[in-house]
């Protein structure tokens, strides 16, 4: 099964801190090695647009967003045996987080990835 991870934080909190980046590095390296991660990478906020599809009309935004409040700042895709693997997959990453960049505050979501054969129901 392959799950998604994504880490959320405000969006005025500067860039890592440099033992961060290099404890990610391992963690992330020994993630690949084991097969555990598939993919992952840090979301950057200089060049985003946004779609809005409402009342039907289409409407295109590009940023960076001032107002943004909350951002996600990374993601990984997981490729585990169970929900509660991939559980554990983000709790280290956030532990990484406690352990090297004093003072964030984050959040990380876990969402299983739907497979090809999984998608809804035709009429």
């Amino acid at each position: 099964m392959r799950y998604m991870v994504m880490l959320s934080m405000r969006s005025d909190v500067g860039p890592p801190p440099p033992d961060l980046v290099a404890a990610m590095d391992v963690a992330m390296g020994e993630a690949f090695a084991s097969g555990l991660m598939i993919d992952a990478g840090g979301l950057m906020d200089d060049q985003q647009t946004t779609f809005t599809l409402r009342a039907g009309a289409l409407a295109r935004t590009d940023g960076p967003y001032a107002e943004a409040k909350e951002v996600v700042g990374g993601y990984a895709v997981l490729d585990v045996r169970s929900h509660e693997e991939a559980v554990e997959g983000a709790r280290r990453m956030m532990q990484v987080h406690l352990d090297h960049w004093p003072g964030w505050e984050g959040s990380a979501d876990v969402r299983r990835i739907a497979g090809p054969e999984e998608g809804p129901p035709t009429r």
